[in-house]
């Protein structure tokens, strides 16, 4: 089996709900995964949305999550584990889905990363750039799940 991730409350592919967008509590969903590659030592999540309208949105960019961890529970604040970076709404941690309305359905992708350091030596706070370039030559495995979120 290879590296996967889940995502609860909907099924790949479908509508996020509303509680974890905007529109609702804006709390992050659970997420659980399985199947690390060996010689994984942390993990790193991307959460973001390439159907905005100014390009790819980023929603949540969280590092350094112990390779012992299999599952973050639902509504995670900065802080509970790894470092948080800096999202495109300013703020650390988890910004849900908020497309403008009538822009039609947008994609979000989580990405969780498998690698090959425990430490990707980053500032809390970096930003999507900083995080890409502490990636490169690090990853040994990728996994997605992807929902979508519409604000009418």
């Amino acid at each position: 089996m290879a590296f996967q991730l889940t995502v609860a409350g909907f099924r790949e592919g479908e509508t996020i709900p509303k509680e974890h967008t905007c529109e609702g509590k804006d709390i992050s969903p659970a997420l659980a995964w399985e199947e690390a590659p060996a010689g994984t030592q942390s993990y790193a999540l991307i959460m973001d949305d390439p159907d905005a309208p100014v390009g790819t949105w980023n929603h949540w960019l969280l590092w350094n999550i112990p390779a012992t961890t299999t599952s973050l529970p639902e509504g995670v604040r900065p802080g509970f584990i790894g470092v948080d970076g800096t999202n495109d709404f300013g703020k650390r941690g988890y910004g849900g889905p908020c497309p403008p309305r009538g822009h039609g359905p947008h994609r979000y992708y989580f990405r969780l990363y498998a690698l090959d350091v425990a430490d990707l030596k980053l500032r809390p706070g970096a930003k999507r750039a900083e995080l890409d370039r502490a990636l490169r030559g690090h990853i040994l495995a990728e996994a997605q799940y992807m929902g979508r979120y519409e604000r009418r």
